[in-house]
């Protein structure tokens, strides 16, 4: 089975996802996006939080959403406001899933990501959801992965 993990990061706990999910063989496409974030915290959690509040979809840099040699499809996401990621909107938006096994691995602050399943659930119903909270500061709950 051809295994793919398409993620979005901003704080880098998608990269550390990225790495253990090469380590399972999976092939990875890190997602960079024309949409910038301020290093300050404060304009950081506004501006994404909008973007993840409203559904935006911005623009992505050499994103190449060919996944037709692969079985499974992973997508990585930071949440935001509760939401996906704005990036990953456009993922979802460019990819074609259909006939896939899509699992999706969300990564927040807390683990949390209520609304953001709930969207997922109702565009992927057969879909599975892992959360990870904070997996850079605790690498022990990246261990969850190896069910996949």
């Amino acid at each position: 089975m051809q295994g793919l993990f398409i993620y979005y990061s901003f704080s880098g706990n998608g990269d550390v996802v990225a790495e253990k999910m090469k380590e399972l063989g999976f092939e990875v496409r890190k997602v960079e996006s024309s949409f910038k974030l301020s290093i300050k915290f404060l304009p950081q959690m506004l501006k994404g939080g909008f973007s993840a509040l409203i559904g935006q979809k911005p623009p992505l840099e050499n994103y190449n959403c060919d996944v037709s040699n692969y079985d499974t499809v992973c997508i990585g996401s930071p949440i935001w406001n509760g939401r996906l990621a704005s990036p990953v909107n456009t993922i979802l938006e460019k990819t074609d899933l259909i006939g896939k096994k899509v699992i999706f691995i969300l990564y927040s602050g807390r683990g949390f990501a209520k609304k953001a399943e709930e969207k997922i659930k109702k565009l992927y119903p057969d879909s599975a959801v892992i959360n990870l909270a904070q997996p850079k500061d605790d690498p022990e709950r990246l261990l969850i992965l190896e069910k996949i």
